[in-house]
């Protein structure tokens, strides 16, 4: 078989080779996943409350694992700083010289990213807020290129396409969800828009969710919420929209402001910018309580719900600590982030409603400061639907992330995967390598 719109060869031979492929990415993908639980682990006991003479420990617990991420990631690992993904993307620029080609594929080596695992360990038991989603695709784009170096069949993917097929498949992996790695292949990843893109991710992705696991994904709602939304909602989601969608331009303009700032000052004065960044972590912990900590999802998913048990004020640290983190490299994406802002700061405005239109509005909220940051309104609106098991809200989400993309658009600036291509395109040149 040929794809007529890409002239891509996708031969039954190629498609059976992808299966057991994605096997090896489940199994890949799966250590990832249980990384992810390690710091819902220390906010759970923080939320509960350890009592008496243990309280101390635990900000003291993340000061010191946040000073050991920073100086692991300015140090010795620094090749597994960020989530990974510039790489891949940069891969689907073309014309591709092949030392722009070499450039791209540095941080999708192995040893690039086993230094990436191990910086993923130690952030998440500092409780840093940062998400897994970048991180596990790009460990998925290197599961199949290394693949593909070895299987001769699987050369009949063209580099680019390679790379962005394992992305979108390890993501879809690690959310189990295929229809979310090809919607991020779609929108994100990829130079190629046809079926050469969508049907090896789909099946790579949908072999993976068959060894992948829930640990380490708290914020999907159980169960499947029912209901349409009444129309009596409608002028207000769209006010939400709006409000949340100016939330997320802020929290990309602070982030894209504190980056270079952050990262000059740990290059140049590593010690006290360390030692300042970890206190300053340690004490929003402690002044929330623990909310500030890890990529929110255990106030997502109570959020989504219609069960949101945050205070008003929460959505000020999940705020300040993600743009914290990520300024300051620590391996992993903002997807999971921007949605935990978003649910907590429309939970705050909705409080008032019944628990179901609460949940309505929420994934509202939720998908504008996701969209109106990552600028993927497809993406978007589907990652909160699968969060959320809500099928009549879908249109809704649609609306609400369109919308917000377009004012992340207008008033946002580039986005974060734009500006780390731009920063690796000015980044001194590396000395070229082999393939993978």
């Amino acid at each position: 078989m040929t794809a007529a719109d890409g002239g891509i060869p996708l031969s039954p031979r190629l498609l059976l080779t992808l299966l057991p492929c994605g096997l090896a990415l489940g199994l890949v993908i799966l250590p990832v996943q249980g990384l992810s639980a390690l710091g819902f682990v220390l906010q759970r006991q923080w939320q509960a409350g350890v009592p008496g003479l243990f309280d101390p420990l635990l900000p003291l617990g993340v000061a010191c694992a946040t000073i050991t991420a920073l100086a692991l990631a300015w140090g010795p690992l620094a090749a597994g700083r960020g989530g990974g993904l510039t790489g891949v993307e940069n891969l689907q620029q073309q014309p591709l010289s092949t030392a722009a080609r070499n450039q791209a594929l540095i941080g999708l080596r192995w040893p690039a990213q086993l230094a990436r695992l191990v910086l993923l360990a130690v952030s998440h038991l500092a409780g840093l807020a940062v998400g897994i989603e970048s991180p596990v695709a790009s460990f998925g784009a290197s599961t199949l290129l290394a693949l593909r170096r070895r299987l001769m069949v699987l050369q009949a993917l063209p580099l680019p396409l390679a790379a962005a097929v394992g992305a979108g498949a390890g993501l879809a992996a690690a959310f189990r969800s295929p229809l979310l790695g090809v919607t991020y292949a779609l929108e994100e990843l990829s130079a190629e828009r046809g079926l050469p893109l969508v049907l090896p991710t789909l099946l790579l992705g949908g072999v993976g969710t068959l060894v992948t696991s829930d640990l380490g994904l708290p914020a999907r709602v159980q169960g499947v919420l029912e209901g349409a939304p009444p129309l009596i909602l409608l002028p207000w989601a769209l006010l939400l929209t709006l409000a949340a969608a100016v939330l997320g331009v802020i929290f990309l303009r602070l982030l894209l402001a504190l980056t270079p700032l952050l990262q000059g000052l740990l290059r140049q004065h590593f010690l006290p910018t360390a030692l300042a960044l970890a206190l300053l972590l340690a004490l929003l912990a402690q002044l929330s309580g623990g909310q500030s900590l890890n990529d929110g999802s255990l106030a997502l998913g109570p959020a989504l719900a219609g069960q949101s048990t945050s205070p008003r004020w929460a959505f000020l640290p999940r705020l300040i600590s993600p743009v914290l983190a990520l300024a300051a490299g620590a391996p992993g994406g903002l997807m999971h982030d921007c949605m935990t802002l978003g649910a907590v700061f429309s939970s705050a405005l909705v409080h008032r409603l019944p628990a179901d239109q609460q949940a309505m509005l929420i994934a509202v909220g939720a998908t504008a400061v996701f969209s109106a940051a990552c600028r993927t309104p497809l993406f978007c609106a589907v990652f909160v639907f699968i969060l959320q098991n809500n099928a009549r809200m879908f249109p809704w989400l649609l609306l609400a992330s369109g919308l917000a993309a377009a004012i992340g658009t207008v008033w946002g600036g580039p986005t974060w995967n734009q500006a780390q291509r731009a920063a690796a395109a000015g980044s001194d040149q590396q000395q070229p390598i082999q393939e993978g």
